[in-house]
């Protein structure tokens, strides 16, 4: 306890050094909950982020891994799919989008594993990369959430560097979906060079579970609650316009029931694996089977094949599986 106390002292004092204490503290909370799920006209004229790097076809467009720590299965995943140098290079800014929507600790599945968030940062450093950043919005209190989530020091002991949202930061951004049009996007997280996407796989109590195309919903201002009436649309649109460098998916400690948040130690199942790739909807489709569902059970699944997206038949890719001892 006394060292965690010591870890939150370090890190609240770094975000007041950083300007993001004020904005996390209780200014942008009101701003992302009050703000009108209608924008102004003024919005970006791109309708895609594309950051997608072709993986080549002598490899696998995804990897599975499982049975070691998040660390090993990380670096195993990369090796396999050619290593980060193949998709990160030198002089790039790179962002890690984890989930960090909540006030819980790694144990509890509901935030990504930090460790693993540690060691993609550190590969993408090893491939060349300038800078290496990662954010997110949180649902809770956004330095609570990067605190006990641990993900904030795993960052930092690397050199990521590590962003609290702050409400100067968003900008509407033109989406042209179905049901997301114009809508505000916390611009740290596309304003890069590369992106990889790194979730985690767990339940969710309107979308069955939440991965990889769910999780953009974290780069959201607004009344994002105002999506959850037409929830498998607006994943889908939201995928439709983003389109990371990489998946790699935090299957390690699975959250089986009560997501999005969790909190019992009972809903959560040790799984050691990790997936990787360059196709979102396949490692979707791949990690809805970690909650006994199949794609066709998965809406947005569906329709982010249906809108090409990817391919909900993982099978018919080139899959490589990788067992750690």
């Amino acid at each position: 306890m006394k060292d965690e106390n010591i870890d939150r002292r370090d890190f609240l004092k770094r975000s007041v050094q950083a300007g993001t204490a004020v904005a996390a503290a209780g200014g942008l909370g009101f701003w992302l909950s009050s703000r009108g799920g209608h924008p102004g006209r003024e919005a970006s004229a791109s309708l895609v982020r594309n950051y997608s790097v072709e993986a080549g076809n002598d490899l696998p467009q995804m990897v599975v891994a499982s049975g070691g720590d998040p660390a090993a299965l990380a670096t195993a995943a990369m090796n396999a799919l050619g290593g980060m140098q193949k998709f990160v290079s030198r002089g790039d800014v790179v962002v890690l989008k984890p989930n960090i929507g909540w006030d819980r600790v790694p144990q509890q599945a509901a935030n990504t594993n930090p460790d693993l968030v540690k060691a993609i940062a550190l590969m993408c450093f090893e491939a060349g990369a300038k800078k290496v950043v990662v954010t997110d919005v949180s649902c809770n209190d956004p330095r609570r959430c990067f605190l006990r989530s641990g993900i904030a020091g795993a960052a930092e002991s690397v050199g990521a560097t590590v962003l609290l949202p702050e409400e100067r930061r968003f900008r509407d951004y033109r989406i042209n979906g179905e049901l997301l049009s114009v809508w505000p996007i916390y611009t740290p997280i596309i304003e890069t060079d590369k992106i990889i996407n790194v979730p985690i796989v767990k339940h969710h109590n309107l979308s069955r579970v939440t991965m990889g195309m769910k999780n953009w919903y974290g780069m959201l201002g607004g009344r994002r609650n105002q999506l959850h009436q037409n929830i498998e649309v607006g994943i889908t649109d939201l995928a439709t316009f983003m389109r990371p460098t990489l998946t790699i998916l935090d299957a390690y400690r699975v959250l089986t029931a009560n997501g999005p948040q969790g909190g019992n130690l009972n809903d959560v199942k040790l799984m050691k694996t990790v997936v990787a790739g360059v196709d979102p909807v396949a490692i979707d489709a791949y990690g809805a089977t970690f909650l006994g569902l199949k794609a066709e059970q998965v809406p947005y699944i569906m329709m982010g094949h249906e809108r090409g997206l990817g391919n909900r038949n993982y099978s018919e890719l080139q899959v490589k599986y990788v067992s750690i001892d």
